[in-house]
């Protein structure tokens, strides 16, 4: 039997919502926060008319300005306004969805008449649906995401002049710039559905980088380095970053090639990360439920080393990946995903979910921050790391997509430095690591305290005990 289409009084959950909640966020966008709730409910509302047992919808708007300068000179100066909405209805089990950017009476009933015309044809699929009413989140924490940066284009200009600057005087063989970027980013959303959901707030994001080359002899040498935070304050100080891209880019010069051979292997934390993302995507849902996982049938069984621990936090301060409720409105929570190197969890949302006969974890739209433990005996810093490795190749930059996310195959090209007695020899580029995810998650002999904080998935460095590297 199809459900009827109700709006159930919810008296957490319907408390309203307006900018004025977030009084730094009045003035700052075109429409209110109640202007959003109201286009989200004139939604449902003409859906429901139409004829849907169910419905969900999301309108969201932002703002931002990112200017580049480049030897000096101001390359680009950007703005952003962006406003969209969607909406997603069903009649029973059937599926439609449909999206535009104009938020006017007509555009919006238009939009869901198309979705609605989608959902008519579409086939039946026994997963479709929206969440279980019991796991909406009923409270909205303030988790401090939104602080506007009030900066206008002439500081801007100075900040990146300051960056690259600061990159260039690091040292005479810098000698050019891919050039240095300050941005700045605000938004706002509101979801909604027909079991009685409302939620939103509004977010912000800024960034600092610079990317500068170096030369040497015939030699040439190219890195970077940037700074991300929900609050300008929280960023890295213009000289910083500009100084760190270029020891970064300095240290690379002279970088030779290495015979292939089989050696420890220590990923900066800042690739040592990306270790993190194959595995997220190995244990959510999609993979899951399509058999597309080296990662299948593993719950409750140890995949890592048994010092690990990962867990998923999404109720940080400030938090990149912080949020109170997931995609489809679900309420987050914290998750040892990893604990003492076994298996606890997946990356499910609703639909995933009932694919597997699970419940959605509240991980529509991926994970939240995920976090990495430092792990391992001794000095857990990135020295600490190196003396532990003793001989071995530290990699700082990898390239190339080759992972495969079904068997866990990896073979990456990397340049990084050779490490004798803990201490590093010289840099090295032109050559490929390779081996496979599964033992290389349960080859990880230590993770670095190093942590770095530039995105959803943070750990430090990571120290591996052996795998391929080939070179010359």
């Amino acid at each position: 039997m199809i459900a009827p289409f109700v709006i159930l009084q919810l008296e957490v959950m319907n408390k309203p919502m307006s900018s004025a909640q977030h009084p730094l966020a009045q003035d700052r966008f075109s429409n209110s926060a109640d202007g959003l709730r109201n286009i989200a409910q004139d939604m449902l509302d003409y859906a429901k008319k139409q004829g849907a047992t169910s419905a969900s919808a999301e309108v969201s708007e932002g703002f931002g300005q990112a200017v580049t300068v480049r030897q000096g000179e101001v390359e680009t100066i950007e703005y952003n306004r962006d406003k969209g909405l969607g909406v997603t209805v069903y009649f029973g089990q059937r599926r439609g969805n449909a999206s535009t950017s104009d938020f006017s009476p007509q555009a919006v009933r238009d939009t869901v008449d198309a979705a609605l015309s989608i959902a008519r044809y579409t086939a039946i699929d026994d997963c479709s649906g929206l969440p279980e009413q019991d796991s909406l989140a009923r409270e909205f924490p303030d988790l401090d995401l939104y602080h506007p940066w009030n900066l206008p284009v002439e500081d801007a200009i100075r900040l990146a002049k300051d960056c690259e600057q600061s990159a260039l005087d690091a040292d005479p063989r810098i000698h050019n710039s891919e050039g240095a970027t300050v941005s700045v980013h605000e938004a706002q959303f509101v979801f909604a559905n027909s079991l009685g959901f409302v939620g939103g707030y509004p977010t912000s994001r800024h960034s600092l980088s610079c990317s500068v080359i170096a030369g040497q002899d015939d030699a040439m040498e190219r890195d970077y380095w940037y700074s991300v935070a929900r609050n300008s304050g929280d960023l890295l100080g213009a000289g910083q970053v500009g100084r760190i891209a270029a020891e970064r880019t300095v240290r690379r010069l002279g970088a030779r090639q290495i015979a292939t051979m089989q050696v420890p292997v220590l990923l900066e934390a800042s690739v040592a990360s990306s270790l993190l993302g194959h595995f997220v995507g190995a244990v959510s849902g999609g993979s899951l439920y399509r058999k597309s996982s080296f990662l299948l049938d593993q719950l409750d069984k140890p995949v890592f080393s048994s010092h690990i621990q990962i867990a998923d936090i999404p109720d940080i301060k400030k938090g990149l990946a912080s949020s109170p409720f997931d995609d489809e409105g679900v309420k987050t929570q914290r998750r040892n995903i990893v604990e003492n190197g076994v298996l606890r969890g997946y990356f499910l949302g609703s639909y995933s979910a009932r694919k597997l006969g699970l419940r959605s974890t509240g991980n529509s739209g991926g994970n939240h921050n995920l976090i990495l433990q430092p792990s391992g005996c001794g000095d857990l810093a990135l020295a600490g790391l190196l003396k532990t490795m003793t001989r071995g190749l530290l990699v700082t930059e990898l390239l190339g997509q080759g992972v495969n996310s079904i068997t866990g195959d990896y073979s990456r090209g990397a340049a990084g430095f050779w490490v004798e007695n803990g201490e590093i020899q010289y840099p090295v580029h032109e050559v490929t690591i390779a081996g496979n995810l599964k033992d290389m998650y349960r080859n990880i002999v230590a993770v670095g305290s190093d942590v770095l904080v530039q995105g959803s998935r943070q750990c430090g460095s990571i120290l591996l005990e052996g795998m391929t590297v080939a070179g010359s």
